[in-house]
């Protein structure tokens, strides 16, 4: 059996420190990717052509990163501990603060980055799990052409349309990402296919293949690879071959009853402790080239997985769920679900029986926007190939294509193997009793969280702007009143933003609580006129722009405290102290990355999710840790696990290519919130480790119809359909001379969604201890009538109680 060979993954460390085009990543430019076009590739090299052009990450002055630190804690705190943060602030400006900062700023001259390295030690390092505690999902809208929503239909168009979107990748023939004209870094790019997470006992390294050309298709928790490019990039299938293949591998995986093909479902392993996953690693590839150290470097180096389920979730809560974890279905004292179909440590395209697909990453080296560019494309792709086939002309998104397959000559493939071949695990017992415990352990983690949806479609981005307000800051506040609604409190709460706008920027922390955002949940909840709770919601917004625009300039306080930390610590390590023990400050310690991420970017951040690297396995929180000497007055303070322990974990990623996007809790009692703001529609998906989630989203729904009252109430605008730019014009114009007819205009007041609500479907119920303020607050001139009416009548002693209609029976 032809195997492709994996190369042996280096320390990211020592991959960081070549000169390589294009993963150099430790030069001030990549000039090397702007090079002079390499023999056989395209001329048209775009995708890395302003690289050299990028500016490099700043480093925020000191005074200004411990003001907004204090800022960004002080409506988490009482009086008395924001009182000794501030003391501890002072004491880190006067004494370590400006020693850190200054060999910060030495260590990054020279390098491309100075939070780099940092954030990769912070996502390498993390040892629990990857599945529900990094890595991020995104569920794709289904295919617009009803027929092609079969498995195999979709997945095949899915899979050429990423091959497409591989060659433009490698041929440099990819267009920038661009904010208002302004290039990004995509640096992230190269990095996302051929890829692995590959661990050790010294923590992760990222493997790859920058010249594979297969691919792993896992269905039944079996797994299958076949060739899908030549040496050249060019596709070597056309979407019937690929339809064609993956019809024999569904038809092979069913012919092994499931309950026996779960014995060797060796992706199950992918999901353990990194340690343990690790030492099960050197098992299998104990003997060098036997047959297990093959079918493990043939999945190590495959461009990207193919999952094709069996199930068809019936739910959006149950899809986004199986994209993220997969699912737990025991049958006879044995795992069926599809979590047995998947392998965390690589990009996987996940397709359900019914069609519907999406997309789980590892995310360490690409957040939530790179990933969602792919997506966005290959999506785009497949509609586009579809009107192709109607319609020859149609348009093409690739500035190339590979040649037709179907009409090349077969000499021109090369050593390539389009038939899929099966990957057969020699079953160790060691590597049975393993994939038993770790499956075991897969389903606790699954059973332990839980998934809820809400498809908002009242309005979305046209509404919220045409009220004045950002809509991602409006946004951020609808998670802020329902949890205030439900809790009586605020917690910490994470959005990433984006800084790709310099050379290998990833993302930035933003702290949405604020004292302005504090205001607004109190008085929205408190007996106030309808005046004052916009008002509030107009200066909370204008807030969190203002820090969002701060943080998009890389000039946040989250990852340059982070960078500040790890200086001092690598101080510490270098003379030998205990104080910086593994046990309590790993290098991937509070307000990394892997504590922020994306998405979150998710993810984090999936940008990049939040994540809290003090997670235990379980779910809960460590104890807080115990400050070494010496330790920098700002990272011993209690303020420092305030800001880190995020109980809110949020994300703004997706387009209209997605249903949804989402990620999992990143503390014990806390959210993972992924969002999509679309024109007319938000959607969300929130994960918790059974905190009354449905409930939570409930809320957000409920204050969503409630603040679109307070604001037509307030605002007194027409809220008239979406009017063209041809009739505003025509309403300006005087009327012309000539012009026939009697000009039909429909009554604005009429005009209003089709989804009104009733005049009392408010947020009752979600009140400061159920009270129901809201819906006392509607019902209080009904009520107040009536005793008007009481006091008519004479009788002597006072009405005591709430009078009792007989229309209410």
């Amino acid at each position: 059996m032809a195997v492709r060979t994996f190369t042996t993954p280096t320390s990211l460390n020592e991959t960081m420190a070549t000169s390589q085009p294009p993963l150099a990543d430790t030069k001030p430019s990549v000039k090397p990717l702007n090079g002079s076009p390499v023999e056989g590739k395209s001329k048209a090299r775009v995708t890395y052509a302003g690289q050299d052009k990028l500016p490099k990450l700043p480093i925020p002055e000191l005074e200004s990163t411990c003001k907004k630190y204090l800022e960004a804690l002080a409506p988490l705190q009482t009086r008395r501990e924001h009182h000794e943060t501030v003391a501890a602030v002072q004491e880190f400006l006067k004494n370590d603060g400006p020693e850190l900062h200054e060999r910060l700023k030495k260590y990054a001259t020279g390098k491309t980055s100075y939070i780099e390295q940092f954030w990769y030690d912070s996502y390498l390092n993390f040892d629990n799990p990857v599945v529900l505690n990094l890595n991020p999902f995104f569920l794709l809208e289904d295919d617009p052409t009803p027929a092609r929503n079969n498995q195999v239909t979709r997945a095949a168009s899915l899979v050429i349309s990423a091959l497409n979107f591989v060659r433009a990748v490698r041929k440099e023939e990819l267009p920038p990402d661009t904010v208002r004209g302004k290039p990004l870094c995509m640096y992230q790019y190269s990095r996302l296919f051929g890829t692995a997470r590959v661990p050790t006992e010294n923590g992760c390294h990222i493997g790859q293949d920058d010249g594979a050309k297969h691919i792993v298709v896992l269905c039944r928790g079996q797994f299958y690879w076949f060739d899908v490019l030549d040496d050249n990039s060019d596709l070597i299938m056309t979407e019937k071959d690929m339809a064609i293949n993956l019809q024999v591998v569904v038809d092979d995986a069913d012919q092994t009853p499931i309950q026996e093909a779960a014995k060797s479902a060796l992706g199950v392993l992918s999901t353990e402790n990194r340690k343990v996953w690790a030492g099960l690693r050197e098992v299998l590839t104990r003997e060098e080239n036997s047959n297990n150290a093959d079918c493990l470097n043939t999945v190590d180096s495959a461009l990207f997985i193919l999952c094709l389920d069996y199930s068809e979730p019936q739910s959006e809560a149950e899809l986004c769920g199986n994209m993220l974890c997969g699912t737990s279905e025991v049958v006879k004292g044995v795992q069926i679900g599809t979590c047995t179909n998947r392998w965390y440590d690589k990009l996987q395209i996940i397709v359900c029986k019914n069609g519907s697909a999406g997309i789980n990453f590892e995310h360490t080296g690409v957040d939530g926007h790179t990933v969602l560019r792919m997506a966005s494309d290959v999506y785009t792709d497949t509609i586009l190939r579809f009107a192709k086939s109607i319609n020859g002309q149609s348009p093409s998104l690739w500035t190339s294509m590979s040649p037709d397959p179907s009409k090349r000559d077969p000499e021109s493939f090369g050593d390539v193997s389009t038939t899929p071949h099966k990957l057969e695990w020699d079953m160790l017992p060691e590597l049975s009793t393993a994939l038993r415990f770790a499956e075991t352990r897969l389903a606790d983690l699954i059973q332990q969280n839980e998934f809820q949806t809400l498809n908002f479609e009242t309005y979305g981005k046209n509404f919220i702007t045409s009220m004045g307000f950002s809509p991602d800051a409006f946004v951020q506040m609808v998670f802020q009143a329902a949890y205030y609604g439900l809790y009586g409190r605020v917690e910490c709460t994470y959005e990433p933003a984006m800084t790709k706008m310099f050379l290998h920027g990833r993302t930035d922390a933003i702290r949405s609580v604020t004292k302005e955002s504090t205001e607004f949940v109190r008085t929205f909840w408190g007996e106030n006129p309808s005046h004052q709770k916009v008002e509030a919601l107009k200066k909370a917004t204008e807030k969190h722009t203002a820090i969002t625009k701060e943080c998009s300039k890389a000039l946040g306080q989250d990852r340059h405290l982070y960078a500040l930390f790890c200086v001092w610590q690598r101080a510490v390590d270098e003379e030998g102290a205990e104080a910086a023990s593994s046990n309590s400050m790993s290098s991937n310690g509070y307000s990394s990355p892997v504590e922020a991420g994306s998405e979150k970017d998710p993810h984090s951040q999936l940008g990049s999710p939040n994540r809290n690297s003090m997670l235990s396995d379980d779910g809960s929180q460590h104890a807080s840790r115990p400050a070494p000497q010496n330790m920098p007055a700002i990272f011993a303070d209690a303020g420092w696990d305030k800001i880190n322990n995020t109980i809110l974990s949020t994300s703004n990623c997706g387009n209209p290519s997605l249903r949804q996007f989402g990620f999992g809790p990143t503390s014990g009692d806390g959210f993972g919130i992924g969002y999509i703001i679309k024109e007319d529609s938000i959607s969300i998906c929130a994960s918790s480790k059974h905190r009354q989630t449905k409930r939570f989203i409930d809320g957000m729904e409920s204050y969503l119809l409630e603040i679109r009252k307070l604001l037509r109430s307030t605002q007194r605008k027409a809220t008239s359909p979406k009017s063209t730019r041809a009739r505003e014009a025509e309403e300006k114009r005087p009327d012309a001379a000539g012009r026939k007819g009697r000009a039909i205009k429909g009554d604005p007041k009429a005009i209003i969604d089709e989804k009104e609500e009733s005049d009392d479907d408010g947020l009752g119920g979600y009140g400061f201890f159920d009270a129901g303020m809201l819906l006392q607050a509607i019902k209080a001139n009904e009520e107040e009538n009536h005793l008007l009416k009481d006091s008519t009548v004479g009788f002597s002693r006072r009405n005591v109680g709430k009078k009792l209609r007989l229309s209410e029976y």
